[in-house]
């Protein structure tokens, strides 16, 4: 053990021994003295403490000066009423207390102990249960903050954990507050009985066994008691005061003398001068005029010198910002934060302000939060931190979407509306400002509050404007996420699989391919949304096949056919998948018309066939959606890839598999046929 939990042990023993042992008057001196002086410490402690949780011994260094402070108290009243004395600290706080009045001294001791009783410890008690009571109820908020702060990189995990402990030690102190309160208020009863028992007692003894006269008991036993409770009294008086001190500190960055004088005469000297005006009318009136006049000069005072003190403030404030920004221009490393382009930003009027500021009530930044865990799910990517900007050169209620500084989608809101839908089954009509779903290009309306509820009921899809937005930045940052994953994302997510999977990504890395390489082939599976969650299975594909070809086209296509049990579940509703399929004289024309080369393959059609398809696809795309159908085109393996790049000259939505992705318990459905 160290040399302080072994004197700490020894007091704390120490302490029940002197409530079982007798100790002589010297010793006693010497204790009442040392009680004092740790309640002076204590005191002036939670008074210099910035904030509650740098004192959080105090709920157990209440319990032990309390201990302390009432085995004292039986020490004494053993010598009281043995002896008849009790060591000259207690008979001179006695004598001088009660100035040869018995009487008017235990008044003024019960003074104090009401004092201490009914103001500061009843106060203190009721604070600490309400401050306990609050701050476990407001841990799940704070919790949920941390978790939005550390998913929208705001802070580091270890700071999550460092703030996470912070707000259980919190809860733990005044959990603890809560019940210590109990001490000083059960020391405060004992004070009471043990003096009423003291007095009582004293009179029977010293008539009785002292052959003292009943004025001279009276004289004798009361001014020893009232010392004995004054000695005690006090300490508990400056603990009590400790404890209301220590509860009732809010959060500040000083302590709580710095805090008086800051809060009260730093920044109000229109008050100081007000309290001055209401000092001399009152010694006009009538009421003595010296105090009066006096004090209200003295607040006279205060307010020029306050008022002064702030211009020089303001106009420090002044030139500190001209001078920060003048040496930030010079700095050469200003240029360079100008070269910084973020992957997502989401820049708004001063009008949709409201929507991004949480003290307003807006809830923007936590459906970014959550934008970014849905996408992590659904496409297992982590996003870059998407930033919110004010931008005064737009439209009051605009707001555009860029991706890597470029300007990909715009929109506009309405306040005070909502944006109402007809998903194909609307029963109705409703008046409205026409508009275009920004997210889809949807037909819309923009509605009013009170048109909401028909909306609904008519079967409209009604949402609002802060919806609007986040449901268009999801689609946005979809349609762009093979842009956003760089190698140094890739490199992260490689490094999260080899915590639990080291010899899986060491025979991949670097012996089979490269970090660029794999970053190309994940690309490609989700710009055709093809979720990468499974990093597992992809290294293992990549190992199986990277060693016999490099093309990074072709190992998709083996991914994509490992993950047909997922592609299966995604696209496949029931057990029937209805598609188009591509006749058999265009896959051979296609898989004649491919040509390898050292960088890739490609597809050489002449302009006229390819037109050709794509009107044959256009024509059969159609009579899907015109029966509600969504498109699925599906090809043999070899020519899937090909295909999709077909498409990609009319819409990059189209959704084209192959049959080795399709699970073989799935029935296929023809409803057309791409031909020449």
């Amino acid at each position: 053990m160290k040399f302080g939990d072994i004197v700490v042990a020894i007091c704390v023993i120490a302490i029940i021994i002197i409530i079982i042992i007798p100790v002589n008057e010297s010793v006693l001196d010497i204790l009442l003295s040392l009680n004092i002086s740790l309640a002076l410490l204590i005191l002036l402690l939670s008074m210099y403490i910035e904030n509650a949780l740098k004192f959080s011994i105090f709920p157990s260094l209440l319990l032990i000066t309390t201990m302390f402070r009432l085995s004292l108290n039986i020490s004494s009243t053993r010598l009281i009423l043995s002896k008849g004395s009790a060591g000259g600290v207690i008979e001179s706080f006695g004598g001088f207390v009660i100035q040869g009045n018995p009487i008017v001294g235990f008044i003024i001791f019960l003074i104090i102990v009401i004092i201490q009783f009914v103001v500061i410890t009843k106060g203190s008690e009721r604070v600490a249960e309400v401050a306990a009571r609050f701050t476990l109820d407001a841990m799940p908020g704070k919790q949920m903050a941390i978790d939005a702060d550390l998913n929208s990189g705001l802070i580091t995990d270890i700071e999550a954990r460092q703030r996470r402990q912070d707000i259980q030690k919190e809860a733990d102190f005044y959990g603890s507050m809560d019940g210590a309160s109990k001490f000083v208020k059960g020391d405060a009863i004992a004070g009471i009985i043990i003096t009423i028992l003291n007095i009582a007692a004293g009179f029977v003894i010293g008539m009785l066994t002292l052959d003292l006269s009943l004025t001279e008991s009276l004289a004798k036993f009361t001014t020893l008691t009232v010392g004995d409770g004054l000695v005690s009294q006090i300490p508990a008086l400056l603990i009590s005061t400790a404890t209301g001190i220590v509860v009732t500190r809010a959060a500040s960055d000083s302590n709580l003398g710095n805090d008086i004088i800051d809060q009260l005469f730093s920044t109000r000297p229109k008050v100081m001068f007000l309290i001055s005006g209401v000092l001399y009318f009152f010694g006009i009136v009538g009421l003595p005029r010296i105090p009066f006049f006096l004090l209200g000069t003295v607040f006279l005072w205060l307010g020029f010198i306050m008022r002064k003190n702030m211009n020089k403030i303001i106009e420090s404030e002044i030139e500190d910002e001209s001078e920060r920004d003048e040496e930030e221009i010079r700095k050469p490393e200003s240029v360079k934060s100008l070269l910084k382009v973020e992957d997502i930003e989401l820049e708004f009027g001063y009008g949709i302000i409201p929507l991004a500021d949480s003290k307003q009530g807006g809830d923007l930044l936590d459906r970014v939060v959550m934008i970014r865990r849905q996408i992590a799910l659904e496409l297992g990517i982590i996003v870059p931190i998407i930033r919110l900007r004010d931008n005064i050169q737009l439209n009051p209620n605009e707001y555009l979407i860029k991706i890597k500084g470029v300007e990909v989608s715009k929109g506009e809101l309405m306040f005070d509306h909502y944006l109402a839908m007809d998903p194909g089954t609307a029963d109705g009509e409703i008046n409205g400002v026409d508009t275009v779903e920004p997210a889809f290009g949807l037909p819309a309306k923009w509605i009013t509050e009170e048109q909401r509820e028909k909306a609904e009921i008519l079967g409209y899809t009604v949402v609002d404007p802060p919806s609007v937005i986040s449901t268009h930045l999801t689609e946005v940052i979809k349609r762009n996420i093979d842009d956003l994953l760089g190698r140094q994302d890739v490199k992260v997510l490689i490094d999260n699989v080899s915590e639990e999977h080291p010899a899986l990504v060491e025979e991949v890395i670097p012996n089979v391919m490269s970090i660029g390489e794999i970053q190309k082939v994940l690309s490609n599976l989700l710009k055709e949304q093809i979720s990468i969650r499974d990093m597992v299975t992809i290294l293992e594909t990549l190992a199986d096949h990277g060693s016999v070809t490099k093309d990074t086209d072709m190992l998709t296509e083996y991914v994509r056919q490992r993950f047909s049990r997922y592609i299966t579940k995604k696209y496949v509703d029931g057990n029937i998948l209805k598609v188009v399929t591509l006749d058999s004289e265009l896959e051979e024309l296609i898989m004649e018309s491919i040509n390898q080369t050292n960088n890739g393959s490609y597809l050489s059609l002449e302009p006229k066939l390819v037109q050709q398809i794509l009107n044959s696809l256009t024509k059969n795309v159609q009579k899907l959606t015109s029966i509600g159908e969504q498109p699925i085109i599906l090809t043999a393996p070899i020519v899937r890839l090909y295909f999709k790049r077909l498409t990609e000259q009319i819409a990059n939505d189209f959704i084209v598999l192959s049959y080795n992705e399709i699970e073989p318990t799935v029935e296929i459905k023809s409803l057309g046929m791409v031909k020449l």
